[in-house]
């Protein structure tokens, strides 16, 4: 599983990041988190909110704030 963190480097994208991994730490899955502030990659995926997450090449989240709670929500889907 890859999963991106979209974000330039505001607080709330450094806080999605942090909050990514402790989710994946607590459900034991094995997958790689990335943290991606290339604007010109992130305008890839559409996103104009920040911070936006992105599980598989697929964008689940964008603008919001997760709890780690909402990220193992999509983590098990």
């Amino acid at each position: 599983m890859e999963i991106k963190v979209l974000g330039t480097g505001c607080a709330s994208c450094k806080a999605l990041y942090e909050t990514v991994k402790q989710a994946v730490a607590e459900l034991g899955i094995e997958a790689t988190v990335i943290k991606e502030e290339d604007l010109m990659q992130i305008m890839n995926y559409n996103v104009m909110s920040m911070p936006g997450l992105v599980i598989n090449e697929k964008v689940v989240s964008a603008g919001k704030k997760l709890s780690v709670g909402d990220v193992k929500a999509f983590l098990t889907k």
